[in-house]
């Protein structure tokens, strides 16, 4: 039996990822096999495959790391496992392919309410924001907060979360679908950052967050979420009103330069978001946060958006649109091609 696989053979541009076919590996004891229906596809996956990502796998690889699928085959010593059970899992890399060999410690089972796609492109989002917001930040509910961002599958989760734990959210994003999508997550107000410059966001965040009579003395806004970087991110720390806490989440735009002086007044704070490496030395913990989010989105709180979709022979091309910024929300890889 083979199955297919993406494969970076080696660092560089997406475009030189193949399709190969491999033998699929025999089940060892304590292994589970998943016929894939849906591959997460994120930021960083693109930077992982281009080799400019902290952590630099032995190439060849397969990229991915987040599927849904069905299993189809069990290992000896297994339990609490069947075939039929429609499961999700993280598997740090080796998702863009149309099966996986994983420890049955990898699974959790997904809500019904969730398609395939919306399973496959939750966790990576929707725990960075989790931890973020919940853990890091102690956002509480009243407060203000300005997303970068906000139309990736990144900014959408942090709206989304926000919106349910109370915290009042103004989203900025490139397009009217994207600032749309944000909205039907629960954004009280979007900005338009391509009318505005830097500068410009900074002040119609600060001005929204003053509408709040509660908040209209802290001078701005009580979080900043940047999954973005560069310039924007750079002024971004100004809209931060008193004790405010701009949140490092990526830099999709590059490394922005922070003003040190910005942060000291009005003892605003910069806080640290790496999900992917505190889960490495949380394990416990990141279950615990995991069922959090699971609960809420079976409960309704919480709506992943629905991706859009690519064949899986087609990933080269849905990392270089993702890059781009083509795409509103999330990306998901499904069988055929």
């Amino acid at each position: 039996m083979t199955y297919t696989a993406i494969e970076c053979a080696e660092f560089g541009p997406v475009e030189d990822l193949r399709v190969v076919d491999r033998e699929s590996p025999d089940l060892a004891a304590g292994q589970v096999r998943l016929a894939v229906s849906a591959s997460g596809v994120n930021f960083v996956d693109g930077l992982f495959v281009q080799g400019r990502y902290q952590i630099k796998p032995p190439t060849p690889f397969v990229p991915g790391g987040e599927v849904v699928g069905r299993v189809v085959e069990i290992g000896d010593e297994v339990e609490g496992v069947a075939v039929g059970d429609r499961v999700f899992a993280n598997l740090g890399l080796g998702g863009f392919a149309s099966e996986a060999v994983v420890s049955p410690r990898q699974l959790v089972a997904i809500p019904d309410s969730l398609s395939d796609g919306q399973a496959a492109t939750f966790m990576q989002s929707y725990l960075t924001g989790w931890y973020a917001l919940t853990v890091r930040a102690g956002a509480q509910a009243g407060d203000t907060m300005l997303v970068l961002g906000a139309g990736s599958g990144v900014g959408l989760a942090a709206v989304d979360i926000g919106a349910a734990l109370g915290v009042r959210v103004i989203a900025a994003a490139s397009t009217l679908e994207k600032r749309a999508l944000a909205e039907s997550r629960g954004a009280l107000a979007s900005i338009d950052n391509t009318t505005l410059n830097a500068a410009g966001v900074k002040d119609a965040a600060k001005a929204f967050a003053a509408t709040f009579d509660d908040r209209a003395d802290r001078g701005g806004v009580d979080l900043v979420y940047d999954p973005v970087g560069g310039e924007v991110g750079e002024v971004a720390v100004r809209a931060l009103g008193e004790d405010g806490q701009y949140l490092v989440i990526g830099f999709v735009a590059g490394i922005p330069q922070l003003p040190a002086n910005q942060v000291l007044l009005r003892n605003r704070r910069v806080t640290g978001v790496d999900w992917g490496a505190w889960v490495g030395r949380n394990q416990e913990a990141n279950r615990a946060l995991l069922a959090q989010v699971v609960e809420r989105i079976g409960a309704g709180d919480l709506d992943p958006v629905e991706p859009v979709t690519y064949p899986l022979t087609e990933a080269a091309q849905a990392l270089q649109d993702l890059a781009d910024r083509k795409i509103a929300g999330k990306v998901a890889l499904v069988p055929g091609g």
